[in-house]
């Protein structure tokens, strides 16, 4: 099957980025790349616009790295508060999940961070504390805490009465005060 240089126009999952020489079948190029605007052909005059795509890129690349880095810096410095319904015992309904932090970082910082951004280990399903680890950029990673709170106040157990032992109320092992009389044994 022949096969075709092109250079890529946009981000293609599974080809290559933008600005990328690849080597793609004749077909494929032809009726899927060159059609949908994601390829050009490589020739003497596309070689030209190879180095203004890759300019465009390496701008875009660097913007969205100090960005990020920014984002970064200004992530490690938050504390954010989630709400979860839990029962009497305060035992949560359900866990928290790489989805609800990214929604509760929308809501509450106006900040969009897809959730695959975001590292757990394993889904939250204890109220506390958290250390969560993000993955903002193949080079920059950072973490903020989120404290897991109760929606729902939690019934205070009262307290247990203290109840004081006077020494001449101390009772023996066999359940009798030390100062009480010993019954007699009569037969």
């Amino acid at each position: 099957m022949p096969k075709t240089d092109v250079i890529l126009i946009q981000n293609v999952v599974g080809l290559g980025g933008e600005s990328d020489q690849i080597k793609v079948s004749t077909g494929y190029a032809r009726n899927y790349l060159v059609p949908h605007g994601l390829a050009i052909p490589l020739s003497q005059g596309n070689k030209r616009r190879l180095e203004a795509l890759r300019q465009r890129r390496s701008d875009r690349e660097n913007k969205d790295l100090s960005a990020m880095s920014e984002l970064g810096k200004s992530l490690s410095q938050v504390t954010l508060t989630l709400l979860m319904k839990t029962g009497d015992d305060g035992k949560m309904f359900g866990s928290v999940t790489t989805g609800t932090i990214a929604d509760v970082i929308k809501t509450q910082l106006d900040v969009a961070i897809e959730k695959k951004k975001i590292v757990l280990d394993e889904p939250i399903r204890a109220l506390g504390e958290y250390e969560i680890a993000v993955n903002l950029h193949q080079e920059i990673k950072s973490s903020f805490k989120i404290i897991v709170k109760s929606s729902n106040p939690l019934p205070e157990v009262p307290a247990a009465p203290v109840v004081e032992v006077k020494k001449s109320e101390k009772r023996s092992r066999f359940g009798r005060r030390s100062d009480e009389a010993q019954p007699s044994r009569k037969a």
